[in-house]
């Protein structure tokens, strides 16, 4: 699973005149009441669309952007409708929309990195049925299934340290190496172009433009409702576009609002990656491997049964998963200790952001000397930083072992003495690549915990070793992307680390209860349902792999594992080495992967969003450019905001009143 982003080229801009000469508000007076009001109701809508991304195809786009869009609509809505009604109301500044803007990321980053659709659901009762109790190394013993209570303790517990971990280092990493960050900074950008005048005119128009996709895609997603039936076969989710034969390859567009949406803020690159996976898995590997049944493997086995085909889908995903990940671990680690070694050199070899001596030189010196002013004024003691880490440690340390028994105190600290250089590589990568890498992180210490333990407790040890440190390099990644942001923004560094505390706090609650609602209104997990978690059983056996190793493997699946494996590893060793010109069009394994397991229905709707976003850009590229970001947002939140009504009604037992599917004519 992983966080894809996407805002390449960007540079750092320039101050408008009124920004230079704007009066900048104090920390405190940048978190705001209404901005904290704003934030509650964005991440619970944004965890909800997360949760949804993650219980169905786990690639979740960046939401930074949007983020700074709907906080402006909101807050700028109601000091309008305010001075309409006579009602004095603060002025709205860039400041205080980057404060909603960070409290937001921070409450639904949460939501990606809680685990929900991954290490936490993979130790609930329906994953551990799914793999069979007859699976060498699938215990019942090492079952937990969800609950409010301690899902609610669990994120409290670990996901403040990732926030103290790097804080002390957010100088080096934002003015020393002015590491770009690209998807903070876009924020910065949308956010600055908001609050002048110049920028005032677009933004409204972007809101519009917002507003009219979300009722588009709220109406729709309501109206399929309606044909949807009971089960999992019927409405425009199972519609044959392209054949019934396609169909039973899983070739179709399901009109998914969401995929469409992702597949317009995705990197095109990113989304034909998606779909040569489906190409070559669905459309070639997996009727292949389905000619070698009772050779390879026996014939009478169910769908869901690891010994036969579908354990070829799952661990050939987890191949390239690993590979992909293993060999950016690796690039951003070199990367990382060149520039350390490095430090002091002008010729290091890292993309910085540098300004250059020009006409414009005197300004950018200025511009830069105000950013650097304001984001070194209320600087956040080190020793705070230092103190509140161990202090969350020891806490940490001693109520994990209450909540996961296998998960021995020695074993909660080991993980707190190396989260921090972890957090600094996921971290440095982000801003240099804007991936956010904290699920290889957390495959990482699965695997290591999970063998530390054994077979006595190792796949609940080694999940929740997983949860301590995705969470910990996610939200130190999450919080320095934020930096970025408030630099650009000249908003205090001080009220977004205490955006950050308050978003996370509510992040605890929010996501928790925002998935409970998944939880009790769908059956997730269900490998014929709409909510299939794929990335539970991809998670449960690489635990189980951790402890038992590769012998309960279909025949060949070890060997083609291993291909794949490799493969990742050079496609990812030529993106590297080739022409820019040459590698823009080298697929991402990782990209690759997820219809491996998933099915290629969602590749061929966000190959459909990524279409409309090419033909877009080539008759009027500035449009494109202004608006595609807003029809993406508004398309994921208005099929996101039905899910709540949708969910809701499945809770009161109300059936959707008509089944369309559909049969050969003959």
């Amino acid at each position: 699973m992983a966080e894809v982003t996407s805002a390449a080229g960007i540079s750092e801009p320039l101050l408008s005149v009124e920004q230079e000469n704007e009066k900048i508000p104090a920390w405190k007076e940048q978190i705001t009441v209404r901005g904290l009001l704003v934030s509650v109701v964005l991440g619970s809508l944004f965890c909800i669309i997360t949760h949804k991304l993650n219980l169905t195809v786990g690639v979740i786009p960046s939401l930074n952007v949007a983020a700074g869009l709907l906080g402006f609509f909101f807050v700028k809505s109601w000091t309008e409708f305010a001075s309409k009604i006579g009602v004095w109301s603060k002025p709205f500044t860039r400041q205080e929309n980057t404060v909603i803007q960070t409290c937001v990321v921070a409450c639904y980053g949460l939501a990606f990195s809680g685990g929900f659709g991954s290490y936490m659901l993979s130790m609930d009762q329906r994953t551990y049925e799914l793999i069979g109790s007859d699976y060498p190394g699938n215990r019942a013993e090492d079952v937990k299934n969800p609950s409010l209570g301690w899902m609610i303790g669990f994120m409290f517990v670990v996901s403040f340290l990732g926030l103290f971990s790097l804080v002390a280092l957010r100088k080096v990493m934002v003015i020393d190496y002015k590491l770009t960050y690209p998807s903070g900074t876009a924020t910065a950008l949308l956010i600055n172009s908001f609050h002048t005048n110049t920028g005032a005119e677009l933004a409204g128009k972007q809101v519009r433009c917002l507003g009219k996709y979300l009722s588009i895609s709220l109406f729709w997603s309501c109206f399929k409702w309606f044909f949807s039936g009971v089960g999992d076969s019927c409405g425009f989710d199972n519609f044959p576009s392209l054949g019934l034969a396609a169909f039973k390859n899983t070739f179709y567009f399901d009109f998914s609002p969401t995929y469409v949406g992702c597949g317009l803020i995705c990197p095109h690159i990113v989304n034909c990656s998606v779909l040569l996976g489906a190409i070559i898995s669905w459309g070639f590997l997996w009727p292949f491997i389905s000619t070698k049944a009772g050779d390879w493997y026996p014939d009478n086995l169910g769908n869901n049964d690891f010994k036969g085909l579908y354990g070829y889908k799952v661990f050939i995903a987890v191949s390239l998963i690993l590979g992909d990940g293993l060999y950016n671990l690796i690039k951003i680690v070199i990367i990382t200790v060149k520039e350390i070694m490095n430090s002091r050199s002008k010729k290091a070899s890292l993309p910085l952001v540098a300004l250059h001596q020009d006409d414009a030189s005197s300004k950018l010196l200025t511009e830069e000397n105000q950013r650097e002013e304001t984001f070194l004024k209320d600087s956040i003691p080190s020793w705070f930083a230092g103190s509140g880490y161990i202090a969350l440690a020891a806490i940490s340390t001693s109520v994990i072992p209450n909540i996961f028994p296998q998960m021995r105190w020695y074993l909660v600290l080991a993980c707190y003495v190396v989260a921090p250089a972890l957090a600094f590589c996921n971290s440095y990568g982000t801003g240099l690549t804007d991936w956010n890498l904290s699920s290889t992180y957390g495959k990482i210490g699965l695997f290591i915990f999970a063998s530390l333990v054994g077979s006595k407790g190792g796949v609940i040890a080694g999940l929740a070793a997983c949860g301590v440190m995705m969470s910990i390099v996610s939200t130190a990644a999450d919080l320095m992307q934020d930096f970025k942001t408030g630099y650009l923004t000249l908003s205090s560094p001080r009220s977004m680390f205490v955006s950050q505390l308050i978003g996370t706090a509510l992040g605890c609650v929010i996501a928790p209860g925002t998935f409970w609602l998944y939880w009790t209104a769908f059956d997730i997990g269900s490998p014929d349902g709409a909510y299939k978690a794929p990335y539970a059983v991809i998670y449960r056996e690489m635990a189980i792999l951790g402890v038992e190793g590769f012998s309960a493997l279909p025949q060949h699946c070890l060997e083609i594992c291993c291909g794949f494996f490799v493969a990742a590893l050079i496609i990812n060793l030529l993106r590297d080495v080739t022409p820019k010109s040459v590698s823009k069009y080298i697929p991402i394994p990782m990209a690759m992967a997820v219809p491996f397991y998933i099915g290629a229905y969602f590749a061929i709707d966000m190959f459909v969003g990524t279409v409309i976003v090419f033909v877009w850009e080539r008759l009027n590229e500035k449009e494109a450019e202004d608006y595609a970001g807003a029809v993406a947002s508004g398309l994921i939140c208005g099929d996101g905001i039905w899910t709540v009504p949708s969910a809701i009604l499945s809770i009161f037992r109300i059936d959707p009143p008509i089944c369309m599917n559909f049969a050969p004519s003959s």
